[in-house]
């Protein structure tokens, strides 16, 4: 699941193009169709469905929306890479244990938005990024791995961001050949 750039998504399909992930992504859900993640998984020939958010009353129904995707294309573990959406218990309950999100920030300090830029304010001299499993309370799940990234007295926004996205590029998919053994179905 995506909502921007997808730095991640990608980071993901190298990491299964090249052997170091042993799994198969059979869909990307975006809710931006415009959005790079869309445009990386065409050039990469992974299917993509558009779940736009506006066209739902409520997160609810967006959530049930997702799961019957997931489970039309049995998928056994759902990555939230850049997915900048709350979800619900629906989506949650669904896939227990086998909902995975990265958070730019060494959780649990600075949970949901801009946390590089909560980082920054808060003056601290050490960031990072946070692979978690998702549950109801917002990046509050189990901490499955994190890496840590130096803020430097001349970093802004930019900088940090750039240095932390890096460390996800290899945490995500790291993370997850180590956890596969949590999602393989017997």
């Amino acid at each position: 699941m995506a909502s921007g750039n997808g730095s991640n998504f990608e980071a993901i399909v190298q990491a299964v193009q090249s052997g170091r992930l042993g799994a198969d992504i059979p869909l990307l859900v975006v809710n931006n169709k415009n959005c790079g993640a869309h445009q990386r998984a065409d050039r990469f020939g992974i299917h993509v469905e558009v779940v736009d958010h506006r066209d739902f009353p409520n997160r609810e129904a967006l959530d049930r929306q997702l799961v019957g995707l997931f489970q039309s294309h049995r998928v056994d573990v759902v990555v939230m890479a850049g997915w900048m959406r709350i979800v619900t218990d629906v989506l949650v309950n669904a896939f227990p244990e086998q909902l995975v999100n990265i958070h730019p920030s060494l959780l649990p300090s600075f949970r949901g938005l801009d946390a590089v830029g909560q980082a920054l304010h808060a003056g601290v001299s050490i960031s990072g990024c946070t692979v978690h499993i998702v549950t109801a309370d917002l990046d509050a799940g189990p901490i499955l791995s994190q890496a840590a990234v130096p803020v430097l007295s001349s970093d802004n926004h930019a900088s940090l961001a750039e240095r932390v996205q890096k460390q996800e590029h290899i945490l995500l998919p790291a993370t997850l050949q180590q956890n596969a053994h949590r999602w393989r179905q017997g």
